[in-house]
């Protein structure tokens, strides 16, 4: 077994761990009772199950110009899956779509009374 057998065989390792914890991030979107932890099953597991991915595919490519484009997907996949879980999680609270009960500690309630 040569050095690429092994790294073709840790690809795919990954590859198939990252699309069970992309299946879980599905399942918890399906199955989570509200809009706050659905976001949260949008957006961790999708990323750890991209970033395997990723990481699998890169170990199965192998060139320059192959892994600085996948350093860009992932770089681009850390950045915006936060900011759109945080805007789609707002837009939830603002339009009346989060109960009291989900919350334990309520910090927009001022910024929403002034509005």
């Amino acid at each position: 077994m040569n050095w690429y057998d092994v790294t073709d065989l840790a690809g795919s390792v990954l590859l198939f761990a990252g699309a069970a914890v992309c299946l879980t991030g599905v399942i918890g979107m399906l199955r989570l009772p509200d809009v706050l932890t659905r976001s949260h099953a949008a957006t961790n597991p999708q990323t750890l199950g991209m970033l395997l991915l990723v990481a699998g595919v890169a170990l199965r490519l192998r060139s320059g110009v192959d892994l600085g484009t996948l350093a860009l997907v992932a770089f681009f996949q850390l950045l915006t899956s936060a900011v759109a879980a945080h805007l789609v999680a707002r837009a939830a609270y603002r339009t009346g779509q989060v109960g009291e009960v989900a919350l334990l500690r309520d910090e927009l309630a001022s910024a929403r009374d002034r509005s």
